[in-house]
């Protein structure tokens, strides 16, 4: 059992009940529902195989969507592959639907009135690169500075232009509206530029009584601009390394994501690292080195969870994928685990201020006692995840009454959730913690624990007690 958490993408590989099954026996917490791919009638039909699978399992799971956001797209072209060459001259017009690779449309209605001469136009992830040269009212002319093979409906970045449209789009509130319908855990919003576009899309979750959790993709400059406000405002936050290395200088996402990461242990919210983390397993069974040590330096940077995306949706590998971060995974815990790190204060509200000093207290309770685990009654999940911030080097078995938290803590590093009704006393709560200890072969009898809880138990906002009990046999 490792605590870095795995967040893998459904798709064509993933998508029958089989593979599912496969998938969560195999190590992975949380089930991403990419937006940008099928319509919502195919990921019910998911979504419906994977709540079949998931009811049977012991282990808990959560369910993200992602949302699309404004991703401009080229038209479609005719006839397909062809290629462009450095200094070919392209023309991109209003309203074709569809073109060849030196004349074509675009998705985005707006592209002609926010973009300026000089500025870059990417396509298809930054594999062609061009310069804007000539604009006019319903056509710009690029000049080809990189060449390649262009294809329908391929992505257009445009990184040194400001985006007029809303961060959230009208297919995004499709989407939104079915992911509260059909109880989604977490909700990521893509193409992120401030804090304002995070409260937009809560403030709606929150008036339609949903407890779906925010995660903001961090893949635009604008969006690096406003980092520590749009942390604060978000639930969990993914680096999207995709976009953000077509947007930007690609030499500075390693330096961006280790930005991020260590903002996230900070303020003490959940992180996914995101993309290519084992891109070749799309077509290879075993990975290469430079993306063993890129996951395990993710980890290393306090990483939450790591993200699969092609690799389990469309790849020929998913569940060697999966295997293969858990390996990594195991082996950089346990190196990060014996060397004695600080653990740096964890700045949050001051309704969670108690909660956070709790979390680093226990985090060096442990390392003097030896305790080999802590179980905490976490109704919301909040103490859960300020425990996995501290990032103690012993497992979390988190429990709570609250099914929605139970599945939203399954984000969380180290954490264990585990879904139960409130126990009646502090004794009774013990033993429970005894009873799944013994069963996840966490601990031994005559181990110390330590356990957390408030009172009276169940009821959100009150812990404030820590205990170090010595683990026993349950009678029978």
């Amino acid at each position: 059992m490792i605590k870095t958490k795995i967040v893998a993408t459904l798709g064509p590989a993933s998508s029958q009940p089989e593979q599912l099954e496969a998938l969560i026996a195999s190590g992975v917490d949380v089930f991403r529902m990419n937006f940008s791919h099928g319509d919502l009638e195919k990921h019910a039909e998911v979504l419906r195989n994977l709540n079949q699978i998931r009811a049977k399992h012991h282990r808990t799971t959560a369910v993200m969507g992602d949302l699309c956001g404004p991703k401009i797209r080229t038209s479609k072209i005719e006839p397909e592959g062809q290629e462009l060459h450095p200094g070919d001259e392209v023309t991109i017009h209003a309203g074709l639907e569809t073109g060849s690779a030196v004349c074509f449309g675009t998705n985005y209605s707006n592209f002609f009135r926010d973009v300026e001469v000089g500025q870059r136009v990417l396509i298809d992830d930054g594999q062609i690169s061009m310069e804007i040269t000539q604009q006019f009212k319903d056509k710009v002319i690029c000049r080809v500075d990189i060449g390649g093979f262009l294809f329908s409906h391929k992505g257009i970045n445009l990184p040194d232009t400001h985006i007029s449209v809303p961060s959230i789009t009208e297919r995004d509130w499709q989407c939104v509206d079915w992911a509260i319908e059909h109880q989604l855990d977490f909700l990521a919003l893509s193409f992120v530029r401030s804090d304002s576009d995070i409260q937009q899309l809560a403030k709606y979750i929150h008036k339609a009584d949903s407890t779906i959790k925010v995660i903001a993709k961090i893949e635009k400059p604008e969006a690096l601009e406003h980092l520590e406000n749009i942390v604060h405002a978000s639930d969990a936050v993914l680096v999207a390394r995709g976009d953000m290395g077509v947007e930007m200088d690609l030499a500075q996402v390693p330096l961006y994501q280790k930005r991020i990461t260590q903002l996230c242990r900070r303020l003490g919210k959940p992180v996914i690292v995101a993309t290519q983390m084992l891109q070749s397993m799309i077509e290879n069974p075993t990975p290469t080195r430079a993306e063993v040590s890129d996951i395990a330096n993710a980890i290393m940077d306090y990483t939450d969870a790591v993200m699969l995306s092609g690799e389990t949706a469309i790849g020929k590998y998913p569940l060697h994928a999966v295997r293969t971060i858990t390996k990594i995974a195991k082996v950089t815990e346990s190196f990060m685990d014996q060397i004695d790190l600080p653990r740096p204060k964890i700045e949050t509200n001051h309704e969670l201020a108690v909660t956070a000093a709790i979390a680093r207290t226990v985090a060096q309770m442990i390392d003097e006692i030896g305790a080999k685990l802590v179980a905490v009654w976490s109704q919301t999940g909040s103490t859960a995840q300020l425990l996995s911030k501290a990032r103690i080097d012993v497992p979390i078995i988190a429990m709570s009454s609250d099914e929605f938290a139970c599945r939203q803590m399954s984000l969380h590093y180290g954490v264990i959730p585990v879904c139960i009704p409130v126990p009646g006393d502090i004794r009774e709560f013990s033993d429970l913690a005894d009873k799944l200890s013994l069963e996840n072969q966490l601990a031994q009898p005559g181990d110390p624990v330590v356990l957390i809880a408030g009172r009276p138990l169940g009821a959100p906002g009150t812990t404030n007690a820590i205990m170090v009990h010595t683990l026993v046999t349950p009678p029978k």
